[in-house]
């Protein structure tokens, strides 16, 4: 396979498997369901996640049906990439949990943005926008946390800089232990 058409499909199936995950992350925050990019997240996911409601029910305002779905796109490109390579996968679950594990990337991802977005609204000042309203609600609840340990100094709140130190923490010292870990699974 051409690796042009690789780079698109992989990016396909990243720009899809967040959108799931953002619709994860408003059920679960209960975001303003009205809000017109809401209601396109919904959409744009309901196609995959609506027939996967009727066996994963949704808990409390935790959309079981949201997660496997981002779980089995990311798992059957791992396997779509292993039949084209010629290749028949013997280790479907450890393709299993590499999947998830690029979905916690990605979780990571979608709050590092959306904390970096709320600072620069806030300086620029759109901070009534509906889109920066809509990652507000998304990301408040892992910032409220920091917001309560770490005071205003004046007029300026640290708080979004510890919160994304945390993340790129995160990145840097847990996903390169857990990379290492699933690379002993596949050999």
């Amino acid at each position: 396979m051409s690796q042009g058409i690789l780079f698109i499909l992989k990016f396909a199936v990243q720009i899809y498997v967040g959108l799931l995950l953002v619709r994860l992350l408003l059920q679960l925050v209960k975001a303003d369901f009205y809000n017109p990019i809401s209601q396109l997240v919904f959409k744009l996911c309901a196609p995959v996640v609506e027939p996967l409601r009727k066996v994963f029910p949704t808990i409390g305002s935790f959309n079981i049906a949201a997660l496997v779905a981002a779980l089995l796109i990311q798992w059957s490109f791992y396997l779509l990439l292993q039949l084209l390579s010629g290749v028949f996968p013997t280790a479907l679950l450890s393709y299993l949990a590499v999947a998830a594990f690029d979905l916690l990337k990605a979780l990571v991802s979608i709050y590092f943005w959306g904390i970096f977005i709320l600072v620069i609204s806030s300086w620029v000042g759109t901070t009534n926008h509906p889109t920066v309203r809509l990652v507000n609600q998304i990301i408040d609840p892992y910032m409220r946390p920091f917001r309560h340990l770490i005071p205003p100094i004046g007029m300026i709140d640290i708080s979004p800089m510890v919160a994304i130190f945390t993340l790129i923490v995160i990145e840097a010292q847990l996903f390169p232990a857990i990379a290492r870990l699933l690379q002993g699974l596949f050999n």
